[in-house]
C-alpha cells in the first residue's frame, strides 16, 4: 500500500513538472501543416490550434507570421505538433509541445471522435486533446528554458588548443542575423552538430576536424565541408568536377 501511495505522489510530481515547464516558453509556434493532412490548413486544423491555444491562454503564431521584438531567441518559443492514431471508427488526435531542438516537453491526452466527416471529427477530437491542455493553466513564468544552447556555449567551453587532434570549441564565430528566415541552430552531438530549422528539422550535419573552423558537414545525401571565412559561414562541395560554396547562416 505504502509502495503504490510512493508511485502515485511521484506519478503526480512528475506530471505537476511537466505542467509547470510549459510556463517557461513565452509564446507557441504553429505549423501550417501537419504530417496526417496533405495541404496547408486543411480541414482548418491549423487555425483550429491557434483559436485553442489562446483559449487556454497561450500567444501563438503561424510558422510564417513574422514575430514581434522580443521574439528573436527560438529558444523561448514551444513548437506544437499534433499528431493522429490509427484507430478504427474512431479519430484520435493528440497533441505535443517541443522546445527548440525537437524534444517533447509536454504531450495532451488523447482527443477522440466518432464522427465520420473529417472535418467535424478533427475538430471534436482537437477539442477534446486541448482540454487537458486548458488544465495547464498556463502563465508565462519570465524565466528562459534551460537548452544545449544556453547551458554550453562558446564562451563557457575551455579555449581551443589548435594542436589537438579534434576541435572543443567554436571560435571566431561569424556575426548571425537571428531575424533571417534561413537561420539554421547548432546542436550538440557526440562527434559534433545537427544544424536544424525552425521546425525543427535536421538540415545537415556536421562532423569536427583538428580545426575550430571548418567542419565535416553532410546535407541532403551530400558530402562536403562547412568553412568559416569572410565573417560567414559556407558549405562547399564539389558538384559535376566543380566547387560549389553555398552562404549558410548558423547560430553556434
Amino acid at each position: 500500500m505504502m509502495k503504490i501511495k510512493f508511485l502515485l505522489t511521484a506519478l503526480i510530481c512528475s506530471a505537476v513538472g511537466f505542467a509547470q515547464s510549459v510556463n517557461d516558453y513565452k509564446a507557441v509556434i504553429i505549423p501550417l501543416k501537419y504530417d496526417f493532412i496533405k495541404t496547408e490548413n486543411q480541414y482548418r486544423l491549423a487555425t483550429l490550434t491557434k483559436s485553442n491555444l489562446l483559449k487556454a491562454g497561450f500567444t501563438a503564431y503561424y510558422t510564417n507570421e513574422e514575430l514581434p521584438a522580443g521574439y528573436a531567441d527560438r529558444c523561448d518559443l514551444l513548437y506544437i505538433d499534433v499528431k493522429k492514431d490509427n484507430a478504427f471508427l474512431v479519430t484520435k488526435l493528440f497533441v505535443e509541445f517541443k522546445d527548440c531542438y525537437g524534444k517533447v516537453i509536454y504531450t495532451s491526452e488523447t482527443g477522440k471522435s466518432r464522427e465520420k466527416e473529417y472535418e467535424v471529427a478533427y475538430r471534436e477530437s482537437l477539442d477534446n486533446a486541448f482540454v487537458s491542455i486548458a488544465n495547464l493553466h498556463y502563465k508565462y513564468s519570465g524565466k528562459s528554458p534551460v537548452t544545449p544552447s544556453r547551458a554550453v556555449t562558446a564562451e563557457t567551453l575551455p579555449a581551443v588548443n589548435t594542436t589537438a587532434p579534434v576541435q572543443t570549441a567554436v571560435v571566431s564565430t561569424p556575426a548571425v542575423n537571428v531575424s533571417d528566415p534561413n537561420l539554421l541552430y547548432a546542436q550538440p552531438t557526440e562527434n559534433g552538430y545537427q544544424l536544424i530549422d525552425k521546425t525543427p528539422k535536421v538540415v545537415m550535419k556536421l562532423f569536427k576536424t583538428s580545426r575550430a573552423d571548418s567542419f565535416i558537414a553532410v546535407k541532403d545525401g551530400i558530402q562536403g565541408s562547412l568553412n568559416a571565412k569572410d565573417n560567414q559561414w559556407y558549405f562547399e562541395y564539389y558538384q559535376n568536377d566543380k566547387l560549389v560554396s553555398e552562404k549558410v547562416s548558423v547560430k553556434f
